[in-house]
Protein backbone atom coordinates (compact mmCIF):
# COMPACT_ATOMS: atom_id res chain seq x y z
CA UNK A 1 0.00 0.00 0.00
CA UNK A 2 1.50 3.15 -0.99
CA UNK A 3 2.12 6.12 1.18
CA UNK A 4 0.40 8.98 0.75
CA UNK A 5 1.11 12.31 2.68
CA UNK A 6 -1.55 15.28 2.97
CA UNK A 7 0.02 18.53 2.75
CA UNK A 8 -2.67 19.82 5.48
CA UNK A 9 -2.40 17.35 7.79
CA UNK A 10 -1.10 18.56 10.80
CA UNK A 11 -3.93 21.74 10.94
CA UNK A 12 -6.32 20.16 9.41
CA UNK A 13 -6.23 17.42 12.22
CA UNK A 14 -8.14 15.08 10.73
CA UNK A 15 -6.37 11.81 9.55
CA UNK A 16 -4.25 11.40 12.96
CA UNK A 17 -2.84 8.32 10.40
CA UNK A 18 -2.03 10.53 7.79
CA UNK A 19 1.41 9.45 6.44
CA UNK A 20 1.57 5.82 7.97
CA UNK A 21 1.22 2.75 5.81
CA UNK A 22 -2.14 1.50 6.13
CA UNK A 23 -1.22 -2.13 7.47
CA UNK A 24 0.39 -0.93 10.09
CA UNK A 25 -2.80 1.74 10.95
CA UNK A 26 -4.36 -1.67 11.20
CA UNK A 27 -2.25 -3.07 13.69
CA UNK A 28 -2.36 -0.13 15.48
CA UNK A 29 -6.25 -0.45 15.55
CA UNK A 30 -5.87 -4.15 16.55
CA UNK A 31 -3.79 -2.60 19.32
CA UNK A 32 -5.97 -0.66 21.16
CA UNK A 33 -9.22 -2.11 20.52
CA UNK A 34 -7.09 -5.37 22.30
CA UNK A 35 -5.87 -3.44 24.87
CA UNK A 36 -9.54 -1.67 25.83
CA UNK A 37 -11.67 -4.84 25.40
CA UNK A 38 -9.69 -7.85 25.56
CA UNK A 39 -10.80 -8.58 29.11
CA UNK A 40 -13.86 -9.68 27.83
CA UNK A 41 -12.19 -12.48 25.45
CA UNK A 42 -10.07 -12.45 22.11
CA UNK A 43 -10.63 -10.15 19.81
CA UNK A 44 -11.30 -11.07 16.16
CA UNK A 45 -8.58 -9.43 13.44
CA UNK A 46 -9.62 -6.33 12.33
CA UNK A 47 -11.26 -6.11 8.52
CA UNK A 48 -9.71 -3.78 6.42
CA UNK A 49 -9.98 -2.09 3.20
CA UNK A 50 -8.52 -3.51 0.32
CA UNK A 51 -8.54 0.41 -1.03
CA UNK A 52 -8.67 2.61 1.72
CA UNK A 53 -8.93 6.07 -0.42
CA UNK A 54 -11.92 8.15 -1.29
CA UNK A 55 -14.23 6.04 1.06
CA UNK A 56 -16.38 9.33 2.28
CA UNK A 57 -19.94 9.26 1.22
CA UNK A 58 -20.51 12.66 2.57
CA UNK A 59 -18.37 15.64 2.52
CA UNK A 60 -18.95 19.14 4.16
CA UNK A 61 -17.17 21.42 3.40
CA UNK A 62 -16.91 25.48 5.29
CA UNK A 63 -16.99 28.94 3.24
CA UNK A 64 -14.98 31.94 4.48
CA UNK A 65 -12.25 34.31 2.48
CA UNK A 66 -8.64 34.56 3.08
CA UNK A 67 -6.25 37.57 3.82
CA UNK A 68 -6.59 38.28 0.20
CA UNK A 69 -10.28 37.93 0.27
CA UNK A 70 -10.60 35.09 -1.85
CA UNK A 71 -12.73 32.60 -1.49
CA UNK A 72 -11.33 29.31 0.35
CA UNK A 73 -13.46 25.96 0.94
CA UNK A 74 -12.21 23.37 3.65
CA UNK A 75 -12.77 22.47 6.71
CA UNK A 76 -12.23 23.85 10.88
CA UNK A 77 -9.20 23.62 12.03
CA UNK A 78 -8.98 21.02 15.15
CA UNK A 79 -10.40 22.65 18.02
CA UNK A 80 -11.00 26.50 16.59
CA UNK A 81 -12.85 27.69 14.00
CA UNK A 82 -10.43 28.79 11.54
CA UNK A 83 -10.46 27.45 8.29
CA UNK A 84 -8.13 25.18 6.54
CA UNK A 85 -8.45 25.35 2.96
CA UNK A 86 -8.48 22.28 1.51
CA UNK A 87 -8.65 21.30 -2.23
CA UNK A 88 -8.01 17.78 -2.29
CA UNK A 89 -8.93 15.28 0.35
CA UNK A 90 -7.19 11.93 0.27
CA UNK A 91 -10.32 10.17 2.17
CA UNK A 92 -13.07 12.18 0.72
CA UNK A 93 -15.50 11.09 -2.34
CA UNK A 94 -13.47 12.70 -5.55
CA UNK A 95 -16.58 13.91 -7.26
CA UNK A 96 -18.08 15.41 -4.17
CA UNK A 97 -14.92 17.47 -4.18
CA UNK A 98 -15.03 18.49 -7.64
CA UNK A 99 -18.67 19.77 -6.85
CA UNK A 100 -17.26 21.88 -4.03
CA UNK A 101 -14.68 23.55 -5.90
CA UNK A 102 -16.86 24.27 -8.68
CA UNK A 103 -19.23 26.37 -5.97
CA UNK A 104 -16.33 28.18 -4.68
CA UNK A 105 -15.47 28.99 -8.03
CA UNK A 106 -18.89 30.40 -8.76
CA UNK A 107 -20.24 32.26 -6.05
CA UNK A 108 -17.97 35.27 -6.89
CA UNK A 109 -20.00 35.45 -10.49
CA UNK A 110 -23.45 34.59 -8.62
CA UNK A 111 -22.70 37.57 -6.71
CA UNK A 112 -23.45 34.78 -3.55
CA UNK A 113 -21.79 36.76 -0.25
CA UNK A 114 -19.79 34.50 1.82
CA UNK A 115 -20.89 34.75 5.61
CA UNK A 116 -18.86 35.74 7.92
CA UNK A 117 -19.01 33.81 11.19
CA UNK A 118 -17.57 37.24 13.02
CA UNK A 119 -19.63 39.82 11.33
CA UNK A 120 -22.61 37.48 10.94
CA UNK A 121 -23.09 39.45 7.23
CA UNK A 122 -22.90 37.19 4.40
CA UNK A 123 -24.90 34.38 2.63
CA UNK A 124 -22.91 31.15 2.18
CA UNK A 125 -22.39 28.99 5.09
CA UNK A 126 -21.22 25.59 4.24
CA UNK A 127 -21.71 22.84 1.56
CA UNK A 128 -22.96 19.50 2.16
CA UNK A 129 -22.74 17.07 -0.33
CA UNK A 130 -23.85 12.97 0.21
CA UNK A 131 -23.40 10.68 -2.58
CA UNK A 132 -25.15 7.34 -3.12
CA UNK A 133 -22.37 4.89 -4.53
CA UNK A 134 -24.82 2.24 -5.81
CA UNK A 135 -27.01 4.61 -7.17
CA UNK A 136 -24.92 7.53 -8.01
CA UNK A 137 -27.47 9.95 -7.29
CA UNK A 138 -25.69 13.09 -5.71
CA UNK A 139 -27.15 15.76 -2.81
CA UNK A 140 -26.57 19.16 -2.96
CA UNK A 141 -26.96 20.92 0.28
CA UNK A 142 -26.51 24.80 0.50
CA UNK A 143 -26.31 25.99 4.20
CA UNK A 144 -26.85 29.93 3.66
CA UNK A 145 -28.03 31.97 6.48
CA UNK A 146 -30.77 33.19 4.49
CA UNK A 147 -33.68 31.54 2.21
CA UNK A 148 -32.73 33.68 -0.22
CA UNK A 149 -29.93 32.33 -3.09
CA UNK A 150 -29.71 34.95 -5.81
CA UNK A 151 -30.23 34.02 -8.74
CA UNK A 152 -31.60 30.40 -8.05
CA UNK A 153 -32.49 28.85 -10.72
CA UNK A 154 -29.67 29.96 -13.41
CA UNK A 155 -26.97 28.81 -10.09
CA UNK A 156 -28.78 25.35 -10.39
CA UNK A 157 -28.76 24.90 -13.97
CA UNK A 158 -25.31 25.81 -14.37
CA UNK A 159 -24.37 23.69 -11.32
CA UNK A 160 -26.64 20.34 -12.87
CA UNK A 161 -24.93 21.47 -16.48
CA UNK A 162 -21.19 20.64 -14.65
CA UNK A 163 -22.11 17.89 -13.11
CA UNK A 164 -25.50 16.07 -14.50
CA UNK A 165 -25.07 13.72 -12.00
CA UNK A 166 -26.89 15.57 -9.11
CA UNK A 167 -29.93 14.84 -8.31
CA UNK A 168 -31.38 17.05 -5.79
CA UNK A 169 -30.38 20.54 -4.60
CA UNK A 170 -31.59 21.76 -0.83
CA UNK A 171 -30.92 25.32 1.05
CA UNK A 172 -30.85 24.40 4.19
CA UNK A 173 -31.26 27.61 6.19
CA UNK A 174 -29.25 28.39 9.29
CA UNK A 175 -29.42 31.91 10.43
CA UNK A 176 -28.15 31.19 13.93
CA UNK A 177 -24.89 32.49 15.41
CA UNK A 178 -23.93 28.78 16.36
CA UNK A 179 -21.98 26.32 15.68
CA UNK A 180 -24.29 23.94 14.36
CA UNK A 181 -23.47 23.17 10.37
CA UNK A 182 -27.35 22.30 9.42
CA UNK A 183 -30.17 24.87 10.13
CA UNK A 184 -33.82 23.47 11.10
CA UNK A 185 -35.29 24.74 7.82
CA UNK A 186 -35.07 22.89 4.42
CA UNK A 187 -35.94 24.01 1.12
CA UNK A 188 -35.91 21.55 -2.00
CA UNK A 189 -34.84 23.79 -4.80
CA UNK A 190 -34.52 20.87 -6.92
CA UNK A 191 -34.91 17.16 -7.32
CA UNK A 192 -37.27 15.50 -4.38
CA UNK A 193 -34.77 16.74 -1.18
CA UNK A 194 -33.10 13.76 -0.93
CA UNK A 195 -31.16 10.71 -2.48
CA UNK A 196 -31.67 6.96 -2.25
CA UNK A 197 -28.81 4.49 -1.58
CA UNK A 198 -28.41 0.83 -1.75
CA UNK A 199 -27.03 -1.28 1.03
CA UNK A 200 -27.07 -4.99 1.48
CA UNK A 201 -29.45 -5.30 -0.89
CA UNK A 202 -31.78 -2.83 0.91
CA UNK A 203 -32.60 0.84 -0.59
CA UNK A 204 -32.18 3.55 1.42
CA UNK A 205 -33.69 7.46 1.48
CA UNK A 206 -31.38 9.48 2.99
CA UNK A 207 -32.46 13.19 3.63
CA UNK A 208 -29.76 16.03 4.51
CA UNK A 209 -29.69 15.19 8.47
CA UNK A 210 -30.49 11.91 8.47
CA UNK A 211 -27.76 9.28 9.80
CA UNK A 212 -26.05 7.22 7.13
CA UNK A 213 -23.05 5.43 7.45
CA UNK A 214 -20.27 7.32 5.66
CA UNK A 215 -18.25 4.59 4.73
CA UNK A 216 -20.70 1.98 2.47
CA UNK A 217 -17.81 -0.66 1.73
CA UNK A 218 -17.56 -1.09 5.03
CA UNK A 219 -20.86 -1.03 6.38
CA UNK A 220 -22.08 -3.92 4.34
CA UNK A 221 -19.16 -5.76 6.44
CA UNK A 222 -20.51 -4.33 9.36
CA UNK A 223 -24.02 -5.02 9.11
CA UNK A 224 -22.91 -9.01 7.86
CA UNK A 225 -20.86 -9.42 10.65
CA UNK A 226 -24.10 -8.04 12.99
CA UNK A 227 -27.23 -9.82 11.70
CA UNK A 228 -24.69 -12.85 11.76
CA UNK A 229 -24.11 -12.37 15.51
CA UNK A 230 -27.53 -12.08 15.95
CA UNK A 231 -28.25 -15.36 14.62
CA UNK A 232 -32.16 -15.49 13.18
CA UNK A 233 -34.17 -17.79 12.37
CA UNK A 234 -36.93 -15.94 11.38
CA UNK A 235 -39.05 -16.15 14.84
CA UNK A 236 -37.74 -13.23 16.84
CA UNK A 237 -38.90 -9.81 18.38
CA UNK A 238 -35.80 -7.45 17.19
CA UNK A 239 -35.43 -4.11 18.36
CA UNK A 240 -33.45 -1.35 16.56
CA UNK A 241 -31.94 1.06 19.29
CA UNK A 242 -30.79 3.93 17.95
CA UNK A 243 -32.02 3.39 14.66
CA UNK A 244 -31.84 5.97 12.51
CA UNK A 245 -33.13 5.94 8.84
CA UNK A 246 -33.83 2.25 9.62
CA UNK A 247 -30.77 0.56 8.13
CA UNK A 248 -29.57 -2.64 10.80
CA UNK A 249 -33.32 -3.14 11.12
CA UNK A 250 -34.57 -3.25 7.25
CA UNK A 251 -31.74 -5.32 6.88
CA UNK A 252 -32.39 -7.55 9.97
CA UNK A 253 -35.96 -7.62 8.82
CA UNK A 254 -35.57 -10.51 6.35
CA UNK A 255 -34.58 -12.61 8.67
CA UNK A 256 -36.58 -11.96 11.89
CA UNK A 257 -40.25 -12.09 13.06
CA UNK A 258 -41.06 -8.26 13.98
CA UNK A 259 -38.34 -5.52 14.20
CA UNK A 260 -38.83 -2.50 16.12
CA UNK A 261 -36.92 0.46 15.57
CA UNK A 262 -36.71 3.46 17.89
CA UNK A 263 -35.11 7.46 16.84
CA UNK A 264 -35.21 10.53 18.65
CA UNK A 265 -34.52 12.43 14.86
CA UNK A 266 -37.87 13.08 13.59
CA UNK A 267 -36.82 12.90 10.15
CA UNK A 268 -34.47 9.68 10.28
CA UNK A 269 -37.70 7.83 11.59
CA UNK A 270 -39.44 9.83 8.73
CA UNK A 271 -36.79 8.15 6.65
CA UNK A 272 -37.31 4.77 7.74
CA UNK A 273 -40.69 4.62 7.59
CA UNK A 274 -40.77 5.37 3.58
CA UNK A 275 -37.45 2.70 3.49
CA UNK A 276 -39.53 0.21 4.55
CA UNK A 277 -42.24 0.90 2.75
CA UNK A 278 -40.19 0.75 -0.76
CA UNK A 279 -38.53 -2.35 -0.16
CA UNK A 280 -42.06 -4.19 0.96
CA UNK A 281 -41.13 -4.77 4.20
CA UNK A 282 -43.66 -5.21 6.28
CA UNK A 283 -42.83 -6.80 9.44
CA UNK A 284 -40.91 -3.87 10.70
CA UNK A 285 -42.20 -0.67 12.40
CA UNK A 286 -40.60 2.83 13.59
CA UNK A 287 -40.93 5.03 16.43
CA UNK A 288 -39.68 8.19 17.47
CA UNK A 289 -38.36 9.11 20.67
CA UNK A 290 -35.78 7.99 23.05
CA UNK A 291 -34.13 5.17 23.30
CA UNK A 292 -33.91 4.65 26.96
CA UNK A 293 -37.92 5.62 27.59
CA UNK A 294 -38.95 3.68 25.01
CA UNK A 295 -37.12 0.42 26.50
CA UNK A 296 -38.24 1.51 29.74
CA UNK A 297 -41.73 1.43 28.94
CA UNK A 298 -41.47 -1.68 27.38
CA UNK A 299 -39.56 -2.99 30.00
CA UNK A 300 -42.69 -2.05 32.31
CA UNK A 301 -45.25 -2.93 29.87
CA UNK A 302 -44.04 -6.74 30.20
CA UNK A 303 -43.18 -6.75 26.14
CA UNK A 304 -39.67 -8.79 25.32
CA UNK A 305 -36.96 -8.98 23.14
CA UNK A 306 -35.47 -12.03 21.85
CA UNK A 307 -32.63 -9.78 20.12
CA UNK A 308 -31.40 -6.02 20.95
CA UNK A 309 -29.11 -4.43 17.97
CA UNK A 310 -27.81 -0.94 19.32
CA UNK A 311 -25.79 1.51 17.53
CA UNK A 312 -25.38 4.23 19.77
CA UNK A 313 -23.51 7.86 19.64
CA UNK A 314 -20.07 8.22 20.50
CA UNK A 315 -20.81 9.36 24.04
CA UNK A 316 -22.34 4.94 24.22
CA UNK A 317 -25.39 4.41 25.93
CA UNK A 318 -26.77 5.65 29.48
CA UNK A 319 -27.71 3.75 32.76
CA UNK A 320 -31.38 4.44 32.06
CA UNK A 321 -31.34 2.43 28.68
CA UNK A 322 -28.90 0.00 29.95
CA UNK A 323 -30.45 -0.92 33.19
CA UNK A 324 -33.61 -1.53 30.67
CA UNK A 325 -31.28 -3.83 28.99
CA UNK A 326 -31.27 -5.82 32.04
CA UNK A 327 -34.63 -5.95 32.84
CA UNK A 328 -35.73 -7.00 29.84
CA UNK A 329 -33.20 -9.76 29.42
CA UNK A 330 -32.80 -10.22 25.40
CA UNK A 331 -31.32 -13.60 24.56
CA UNK A 332 -28.73 -11.94 22.53
CA UNK A 333 -27.23 -8.33 22.20
CA UNK A 334 -25.43 -7.20 19.28
CA UNK A 335 -23.57 -3.63 20.06
CA UNK A 336 -22.47 -1.68 17.42
CA UNK A 337 -20.07 1.01 18.66
CA UNK A 338 -17.88 3.61 16.96
CA UNK A 339 -16.08 4.40 20.50
CA UNK A 340 -14.34 1.85 21.91
CA UNK A 341 -13.76 3.70 25.21
CA UNK A 342 -17.56 3.98 26.16
CA UNK A 343 -17.96 0.51 24.90
CA UNK A 344 -15.46 -0.81 27.45
CA UNK A 345 -17.42 1.10 30.13
CA UNK A 346 -21.00 -0.29 28.54
CA UNK A 347 -19.76 -3.84 28.81
CA UNK A 348 -18.50 -3.82 32.25
CA UNK A 349 -22.18 -2.50 33.28
CA UNK A 350 -23.68 -5.84 31.40
CA UNK A 351 -21.20 -8.40 32.16
CA UNK A 352 -21.90 -7.50 35.23
CA UNK A 353 -25.23 -7.98 35.32
CA UNK A 354 -25.35 -11.53 33.96
CA UNK A 355 -24.31 -10.60 30.17
CA UNK A 356 -21.39 -12.77 28.59
CA UNK A 357 -19.40 -11.42 25.70
CA UNK A 358 -19.25 -14.18 22.91
CA UNK A 359 -17.36 -12.67 20.31
CA UNK A 360 -15.52 -9.03 19.65
CA UNK A 361 -15.14 -8.35 16.19
CA UNK A 362 -13.58 -4.55 15.35
CA UNK A 363 -14.11 -3.14 11.70
CA UNK A 364 -11.50 -0.01 9.68
CA UNK A 365 -14.72 2.46 9.15
CA UNK A 366 -12.58 5.06 9.07
CA UNK A 367 -8.85 4.50 7.48
CA UNK A 368 -6.57 7.56 8.28
CA UNK A 369 -8.22 8.61 11.49
CA UNK A 370 -7.70 6.72 14.75
CA UNK A 371 -11.48 6.03 14.77
CA UNK A 372 -12.76 2.40 14.33
CA UNK A 373 -15.85 0.36 14.96
CA UNK A 374 -16.74 -3.04 16.66
CA UNK A 375 -19.37 -4.78 17.04
CA UNK A 376 -19.75 -7.26 20.29
CA UNK A 377 -22.11 -9.94 20.73
CA UNK A 378 -23.40 -10.61 24.17
CA UNK A 379 -25.98 -13.53 25.34
CA UNK A 380 -26.67 -15.10 28.82
CA UNK A 381 -26.17 -18.58 29.64
CA UNK A 382 -24.08 -21.01 27.96
CA UNK A 383 -23.12 -20.32 24.25
CA UNK A 384 -21.20 -21.77 21.61
CA UNK A 385 -19.31 -18.92 19.44
CA UNK A 386 -18.43 -20.96 16.72
CA UNK A 387 -22.30 -22.27 15.85
CA UNK A 388 -23.81 -18.69 14.51
CA UNK A 389 -27.15 -20.03 13.40
CA UNK A 390 -28.71 -18.11 9.88
CA UNK A 391 -25.99 -16.83 8.56
CA UNK A 392 -26.22 -14.21 6.43
CA UNK A 393 -23.73 -13.35 3.14
CA UNK A 394 -23.99 -10.82 0.57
Amino acid sequence: MAEVKCEKAKKCGGCQYQGIPYKEQLKKKQKNVQGLLGKFGKVQPIMGMEDPFYYRNKVHAVFDRDKKGNVISGIYEANSHHVVAVEKCFIEDEKSQEIIRTIRDIAKSFKIKIYDEDTGYGLLRHVLIRRGFQTGEIMVVLVLASPILPSKNNFVKYLRQAHPEITTVVINVNDRHTSMVLGEREIPVYGPGYIKDVLCGCTFRISPKSFYQVNPVQTEKLYQTAVNFAGLTGKETVIDAYCGIGTIGLVAARYAGKVIGIELNKDAVRDARVNARENNIKNAEFCQGDAGEFMVSMAQSGQKADVLFMDPPRAGSDKKFLSSVIRQKPEKIVYISCNPVTLKRDLEYLTGHGFQVRKTQPVDMFPFTDDVETVVWLSKGVADSKKIRGEFSL
